[in-house]
C-alpha cells in the first residue's frame, strides 16, 4: 500500500505515543494521590509551624557595612570600651512650668535609680546631676536622662526595653510629662501585622469570585497560597537561628508570598477552567494546564528568584538575609501551585467543572438574545485592533506619561526613616519633636566623631583641637566636650547639626566634615577622625547602594534578557522586555518619591527606605517578565502557526488579556493593602510594587506591547543566524 495513502486513524496507532511533560506527570501524580499530596501539604504546614514556634525565632537586624567609616568608628568604640558602643534610650521630661522644681528632682531621681536597675542598662545619665546642665534646655522646660543598654538595639530584648518604658511613665504626674526615644523603644512599640494581609487576601478573593463566578473555584487560588505562605514563613523562623534574618522580614515574605502566590495559582487555574470549555475531562485538564501554564509560572518564578538572588552582589548583610527569604516564599509559592494545586483540583474538579459550563451557558445565552455570537476575547481583540491603527500614538502617548512619571525618582534621596516620620501618638515621635524644641532639630541626629591615635599615644589634645574645629563648621550648632574611653588612645566628640537628621543640609555636613575639616587636621594632629553615628551610617549605607546598584541592575537585566532570548529566539523582544520593565520600575520609583519624599497624598515627607528601590527593581522585574513570557508565548505561537505578525497580536492580547489584568488586579489589591498599614517601610514597599504592577499590566501589556510589536512586525522575531545555530530551544508553554 502507498504510504502517502495510510489511514490517518491507522498511523496514530501505529506511532509512538508522545511523552508526558515533568509537569505534566508531576500534575497526573499529584491529582491520582490528591489526599496523600493535601495530608503531606497539611503535615508540612503544621509541623514547620509547631516547630518554630516551639523554638522561636532569632532574628537579627545587620546592618553592618564592613569597609565604611561610620562602620570603623563603631568597631573603634566598641574595641576601646565606649559608653557610645551600645544603644541608647532617651528618656524626656517636659513642664511648662519648668522641671527644675524639687518635687520633680525627687521624682525623677527615684525613677532614674530604679531604671539603672534593670536588666541590660549599663548606665543612666541624671540631668540634675553637676555637670549635666547641657540636659536641660535654656528655657528650663524641657530635660533629658540617658539610659546606656549594654547592646545595639535591634539586639536588645523587646521586653526589656518595655520595661523601661513602663516605669519611667511611673514619673507622670503634677504637670511631668514622660516621653521616651530612641531606636530600641521605636522596635518596641512596633505592631504585629494581620490587618493588611487580611484586607489582601479578601480582596484578591472578591476578584475572584466575580472573574469565576463561584467562592469555590475563586478560593483555590487563595488556599494555595496560604499554605505556601505559612509553610515559607515558618521555614524562615528555623532558619534565623543560622543565618542573620532580619526582623522586618516577615512582613515582606507575606507581602510578595501572597501576591506571588494567588497569581501563579491562578495563571494554572484559568488555563485548567479554559480546558474545560473545549470540552476536556477534569483529569486531561488538569495535566494539559500544568503542562502549558505550569511552565509560564516556572519560568516566572525562577527569574523572580534569580532577580532576587542578584541583590547578594550588593554585599549588603540585611539585604542578603531579605533577599533569601523572598526567594524562598516564591520557591514554595510555585512547588505549591504545581502540586497542591493540582490535588485540590482532584478534589473540587466536579463542582468546578458544573460552575464553569452552567456560567458559560448563561453567558452565550445572553450574548446570542441580543443577536451577537458568542467570542472569547472579543472586547481584547477590538482593543488591539484599535492600538493597531494608531500605534505611533499609543507607543509615544504611554512612554512620554512613564517618563514624566519617573522624573521625581531622579531626585530620590535614600536613609532610614527615624522617630520624626512616626505617628504622632507614639512616644518615640512625641520625644523626638520634645527634644528638637528644646535644643534644636539636630539634637536627634548627632554625630559621633572619633579620636583615634594608635599605638600608645593618648587623644585627649587632638580631641580638644576637634572640638574646636568642629565648634567653627557652619551647620553645627553645638558640640559636646571629649568623652574619655577606657583606652586613652580613643575619644569621642559628638557635634550637633543644626538640620534635622533627614535634611539634605546634614548629608552636606557630613561630607564637609569627611572631605574638607577632617582631613587636615588628620595631617597637623597625627590622628585618625571618624564620623560615626546613626545619621552617619544612614549616609554610608545609603551610598553604598547607590554605588552598587549599576552592577546589579546590569546583573539581573542581563540574565533575564539571556532567558527571554533563549524562549522566543529573538533580539528584539528581550531589549523591549528589559526596557519597558525599567521604565515601569523607574515610574513606580517616581510615585514612591512623590507620595513619601514629597509628602504627596499627607504622610510625613522623609526618604526614601535605603533598600526599597533595589528589592522593588528586584521583585518587580521578575514578575514583569511573568506578563511578559504570558503574553508573548501566545503571540510567539499565533505567529508560528499564522505567519501574519498582527492577528498574532490580537489573538495574543485576546487569549491572555482577561487573566493578565485579574491576575494583575489581585497583586494591586493585596499589595495596595500594605499601604494602609502602619509601618512606612511597608507603605513605600506596597505602593511602589502596586504602581509598577498597574502600570505593567495596563500601560504596558494593553498599549506599548502591542504597539511596539505592530511596528516592529516581523522583525520582532528576528534572530541572527549564527545565534541561531548556537542557542538552545526553550518551550515554556504549550497551547
Amino acid at each position: 500500500m502507498n504510504p502517502s495513502t495510510t489511514d490517518p486513524t491507522t498511523a496514530e496507532k501505529t506511532a509512538p505515543p508522545k511523552r508526558a511533560g515533568v509537569l505534566e506527570r508531576i500534575a497526573a501524580l499529584s491529582r491520582r494521590r490528591r489526599w496523600w499530596a493535601l495530608a503531606l501539604w497539611a503535615a508540612l504546614l503544621v509541623g514547620v509551624q509547631a516547630l518554630a514556634g516551639t523554638v522561636g525565632n532569632d532574628y537579627h537586624n545587620d546592618f553592618s557595612l564592613p569597609g565604611t567609616e561610620s562602620q570603623e568608628a563603631a568597631e573603634l568604640l566598641r574595641e576601646h570600651g565606649s559608653a557610645q558602643a551600645g544603644a541608647e534610650v532617651t528618656i524626656v521630661l517636659h513642664d511648662e512650668d519648668g522641671v527644675r522644681s524639687a518635687e520633680h528632682r525627687e521624682r525623677v531621681g527615684a525613677m532614674l535609680a530604679e531604671v539603672a536597675d534593670l536588666p541590660h542598662v549599663t548606665g543612666v545619665q541624671d540631668p540634675y546631676r553637676d555637670g549635666n546642665d547641657h540636659a536641660v534646655s535654656v528655657d528650663g522646660t524641657v530635660a533629658y536622662a540617658t539610659v546606656t543598654l549594654d547592646a545595639e538595639a535591634e539586639n536588645v530584648p523587646v521586653e526589656a526595653t518595655r520595661r523601661i518604658v513602663d516605669t519611667a511613665n511611673e514619673a507622670e504626674g503634677d504637670g511631668l510629662r514622660v516621653e521616651l526615644g530612641g531606636d530600641a523603644v521605636r522596635a518596641a512599640e512596633e505592631g504585629g501585622g494581620g490587618a493588611a494581609e487580611g484586607a489582601g487576601v479578601l480582596g484578591a478573593l472578591v476578584i475572584l469570585v466575580f472573574l469565576f463566578g463561584s467562592l469555590v473555584a475563586a478560593a483555590l487560588p487563595v488556599v494555595t497560597a496560604l499554605f505556601a505562605v505559612g509553610g515559607a514563613l515558618g521555614l524562615i523562623v528555623l532558619a534565623s537561628h543560622l543565618a542573620s534574618v532580619a526582623d522586618f522580614t516577615p512582613p515582606v515574605m507575606v507581602l510578595v508570598g501572597l501576591g506571588v502566590g494567588i497569581d501563579y495559582a491562578l495563571l494554572i487555574f484559568s488555563r485548567y477552567r479554559g480546558e474545560l470549555l473545549r470540552g476536556a475531562d477534569d483529569e486531561t485538564a488538569t495535566r494539559t494546564a500544568l503542562d502549558a501554564a505550569g511552565r509560564t509560572v516556572l519560568f516566572a518564578g525562577c527569574t523572580v528568584i534569580v532577580a532576587l538572588l542578584g541583590l547578594v552582589v550588593l554585599g549588603l548583610g540585611s539585604l542578603q538575609g531579605v533577599a533569601l527569604a523572598v526567594a524562598l516564599t516564591v520557591l514554595v509559592t510555585m512547588v505549591a501551585s504545581l502540586t497542591l494545586l493540582p490535588a485540590l483540583l482532584g478534589v473540587f474538579g466536579g463542582r468546578i467543572r458544573r460552575t464553569v459550563e452552567k456560567r458559560a451557558a448563561r453567558h452565550r445565552a445572553r450574548r446570542e438574545a441580543k443577536g451577537r455570537t458568542w467570542e472569547e476575547g472579543a472586547g481584547w481583540r477590538r482593543w488591539a485592533r484599535g492600538v493597531q491603527r494608531r500605534p505611533w500614538t499609543a507607543l509615544l502617548v504611554s512612554v512620554a506619561a512613564l517618563g514624566a512619571l519617573s522624573v521625581p525618582a531622579l531626585d530620590m534621596r535614600l536613609g532610614f526613616a527615624d522617630a520624626g516620620n512616626d505617628p504622632a501618638s507614639t512616644t518615640g515621635r512625641a520625644a523626638y519633636d520634645l527634644l528638637a524644641d528644646g535644643f534644636g532639630p539636630g539634637f536627634n541626629g548627632p554625630l559621633v566623631v572619633v579620636a583615634h591615635t594608635g599605638g600608645d599615644g593618648r587623644a585627649g589634645g587632638a580631641a580638644d583641637e576637634l572640638r574646636g574645629a568642629l565648634a567653627d563648621t557652619p551647620g553645627v550648632a553645638a558640640v559636646t566636650p571629649p568623652i574619655p574611653t577606657e583606652d586613652p588612645s580613643t575619644a569621642t566628640v559628638i557635634a550637633f547639626p543644626e538640620s534635622a537628621p533627614q535634611d539634605a543640609e546634614t548629608s552636606e555636613l557630613v561630607a564637609t566634615l569627611r572631605e574638607d575639616v577632617l582631613p587636615p587636621l588628620e595631617e597637623s594632629t597625627g590622628t585618625r577622625f571618624l564620623v560615626g553615628g546613626p545619621t552617619a551610617a544612614t549616609e554610608d549605607f545609603a551610598a553604598t547602594v547607590e554605588s552598587r546598584m549599576p552592577l546589579f541592575v546590569a546583573l539581573v537585566v542581563g540574565l533575564s534578557a539571556l532567558l527571554l532570548m533563549l524562549v522566543f529566539r529573538s533580539v528584539a523582544i528581550p531589549l523591549k522586555a528589559a526596557v519597558l520593565n525599567l521604565l515601569s520600575i523607574g515610574a513606580s520609583l517616581g510615585a514612591i518619591t512623590l507620595v513619601f519624599q514629597h509628602g504627596f497624598l499627607g504622610p510625613e515627607p522623609g526618604p526614601i527606605e535605603a533598600f526599597i528601590p533595589v528589592m522593588i527593581f528586584a521583585i518587580v522585574f521578575g514578575l514583569s517578565m511573568d506578563y511578559e513570557v504570558f503574553l508573548l508565548s501566545r503571540i510567539h505561537e499565533e505567529w508560528r502557526n499564522t505567519g501574519d505578525p498582527a492577528l498574532a497580536v490580537r489573538e495574543g492580547l485576546a487569549h491572555t488579556g482577561r487573566v493578565v489584568t485579574a491576575a494583575a488586579a489581585i497583586m494591586i489589591v493585596v499589595f495596595a493593602a500594605f499601604v494602609l498599614g502602619p509601618d512606612r517601610m511597608l507603605q513605600q514597599f506596597g505602593l511602589g510594587l502596586a504602581v509598577a504592577i498597574a502600570l505593567d499590566a495596563v500601560v504596558i501589556r494593553c498599549l506599548i506591547v502591542p504597539a511596539v510589536m505592530q511596528l516592529l512586525g516581523r522583525r520582532a522575531w528576528w534572530l541572527p543566524r549564527p545565534l541561531r545555530r548556537v542557542l538552545p530551544t526553550v518551550e515554556v508553554e504549550r497551547h
